[in-house]
């Protein structure tokens, strides 16, 4: 009897290990560690300092509104940073600055590129925003030309556009590729287009989207009209090279007559130190320089609208 209740209980162990086997999961030929989501490595602290950073500074603007380097002039000069960012570069170099005037001349030294920081930053965002536009004006022509060749291809006015997104440089594409963007998501094409015009400050781009929008009110040939624009364009770029080029003599003199005090100051002061200081220590001298700054202020505002060209 022993026997044979030790033979049923293999029995039965043995169906059970096959039923178990049977019934086993498939193996997969890919390793576990392939399967496996990749781990995310831990960010360093550097990074997790920064990102509080720019945090605690996105709570403080949202409580307090800053004009200062707004999303808007940082869009338009093609910063792809936020208001936060900006700010937070910006403070980072007045300290570095601030540092800097400490160890080579000082607290007065560091406390003025501390607060040159700001002026310099801003002064720069408005020289890439001039730059860009002056850039997206010159590109009018080629933007034209991918314009027409689009419609004469057989696409729609905002196909043709995306193509010119696709083809175009920057900041052309990037202005196309917005346009794009906005009319998918249901603003008016005439709207999306004035809105670049008027961001990019552009008059002849004005005229386009004027173009476009008479056609698509009365029809016609959308192309000719635009190969129309685009001549009028270019014969208004040559006038303006012309008076560039003509008035370019007149800037030059203001620059040198502006420039010339100041250079004669500095060269008397670096031959003869001791000339100049009656200006310094006498009160006649304090009279004669504001007077001085106000007639250079008055020459530099009717040389300014002298060179000031219109057109």
């Amino acid at each position: 009897m022993t026997l044979l209740f030790l033979y049923g209980a293999g029995l039965c162990l043995a169906a059970l290990g096959l039923l178990l086997f049977a019934t086993r999961p498939a193996q997969s030929a890919v390793p576990l560690d392939r399967r496996r989501p990749p781990v995310e490595e831990s960010d360093s602290q550097l990074s997790k300092f920064a990102g509080s950073a720019v945090r605690a500074m996105e709570r403080f603007l949202k409580k307090r509104p800053q004009r200062l380097y707004r999303p808007e002039l940082l869009e338009t000069a093609g910063v792809r940073l936020t208001q936060a960012d900006m700010f937070l570069l910006v403070v980072t170099g007045g300290i570095a600055g601030l540092a800097l005037g400490l160890l080579v001349g000082g607290p007065l030294l560091g406390i003025l590129f501390f607060l040159l920081a700001p002026v310099v930053a801003h002064v720069a965002l408005i020289f890439r925003i001039a730059r860009r536009r002056s850039k997206f004006d010159a590109q009018l022509g080629d933007t034209l030309q991918l314009l027409t060749g689009g419609l004469r291809a057989g696409h729609s006015i905002l196909r043709a556009i995306d193509a010119a997104a696709i083809e175009a440089d920057a900041p052309t594409s990037d202005e196309m590729r917005r346009v794009v963007t906005e009319t998918s998501l249901g603003k008016d094409l005439l709207a999306s287009l004035t809105d670049t015009s008027k961001r990019m400050e552009s008059e002849d781009f004005a005229w386009i989207a004027q173009a476009i929008q008479i056609n698509r009110e009365v029809g016609g040939d959308l192309a000719d009209v635009l190969d129309q624009v685009g001549a009028t364009i270019r014969e208004r770029s040559e006038i303006k090279g012309q008076i560039r080029a003509l008035a370019a003599e007149g800037k030059f003199s203001a620059y040198i007559l502006v420039a010339l005090p100041f250079a004669i100051g500095g060269m008397l002061t670096v031959v003869s130190p001791g000339y100049i200081n009656p200006l310094f220590e006498n009160p006649l001298g304090w009279v004669m320089i504001g007077a001085s700054v106000v007639m250079m202020t008055i020459g530099c505002l009717w040389l300014r609208k002298i060179i000031d060209l219109k057109f």
